[in-house]
């Protein structure tokens, strides 16, 4: 289950940083990666039979992607 956790975690930081992205292309390439997170946890949830644990999609201050990767 931890896996899956973490899965999501990642979700929610690229959530995180497209929602604090000016650039509307690195918006974009955050929201895929957030996307692809989160279907990987819903896939491997499934295939163990179990279900995805619920995330809010609460968004903290983030930092935009200048700064995250400088």
């Amino acid at each position: 289950m931890k896996m899956i956790a973490e899965y999501f975690e990642h979700a929610l930081q690229f959530e995180r940083l497209a929602a604090y992205e000016e650039n509307p292309e690195i918006k974009t390439v955050f929201e895929k990666q957030a996307d692809a997170y989160r279907k990987i946890a819903k896939e491997r949830a499934n295939k163990l039979g179990l279900q995805p644990p619920e995330v809010s999609h609460q968004l903290g201050r983030a930092p935009t992607a200048r700064r995250f990767f400088e």
